[in-house]
Parts: structure tokens; sequence; C-alpha cells
């Protein structure tokens, strides 16, 4: 009865196909949580395949359209009316222009929205107005 056989040992060995499968799905959530933290403007651009580059100069001015009901609206950084927004492009235009408007509207926006903003920079009488979109990326397959 004193004698150990091989079998009485007991194994002591980890099993890490548990531990690699709970490691592969916290990277998983890493990897698609991290770029939404990293855009820090809660507008989201749409995405095109390849967006027309326009250089940017100092004759430019920003307009942003946040996406909220009803949509807010930024000149540059400063929050602003839809009244406040058509007459700051009046006097602008009347001021410089040649000034490029260029328009950073959320995706989740209606189209309406994004045209009434297009509208008003075209009653200003500006001519060069862009839209700011990212470049879709393609996933590797």
């Amino acid at each position: 009865m004193g004698m150990e056989t091989g079998r009485d040992k007991l194994k002591a060995s980890i099993n890490i196909a548990p531990l690699v499968d709970v490691c592969l799905v916290l990277l998983i959530i890493f990897m698609v949580i991290t770029p939404m933290l990293q855009k820090g403007v809660a507008v989201q651009l749409p995405q095109s395949a390849n967006p027309d580059k326009k250089p940017e100069g100092g004759k430019q001015k920003l307009i942003s359209v946040k996406w909220s009901s009803p949509p807010v609206y930024f000149l540059e950084s400063k929050q602003v009316s839809k009244q406040d927004l058509q007459a700051q492009l009046d006097e602008l235009f009347q001021r410089a222009p040649q000034t490029d408007l260029v328009i950073k509207a959320d995706q989740r926006l209606k189209y309406g929205d994004v045209k009434e903003v297009m509208k008003i920079t075209k009653e200003s009488g500006f001519q060069n107005v862009g839209l700011i979109a990212e470049k879709k990326v393609n996933a590797p397959s």
C-alpha cells in the first residue's frame, strides 16, 4: 500500500485554451472600442471611397453640423443658431467673398438638414463649398 504508482500522482498543468479564448475576445473588444475613443468629436463623418482633396488654407471656414434634434450648428468652433449662421455668413461674404466654406456634417443627419446648410451658404453668395468625408478603409480579405 505504501507504493505510489504513476496514476496516483497529481498532474499540475494549466489548460490554456480557455485563457487564449478570453484574451482574444478582450483583444477584439479593445480593437473595436479604441478608434471610437480617439475620435474625440461627436461628428461621425460620412465615408467615401476617394474623397476630394482640397488644400487647407487661411481662406477656409469650417461649418460643423452636429447630429441631434434639431441639428446643432457651429461656425469654426462657436455654436450658432441657424439664423445666426445665415447672418454671419452674409457678413463674411461682404468682407471676404473668396473664402472657401467646408461643411463637416454628421453622417446620421437627414439629407435635408445638410441640404439646408448648403442652401444657406449659396444664399450668402459663396461659390466654393465642400463637404468633408472620411476615406473608406477597405477591410483586408
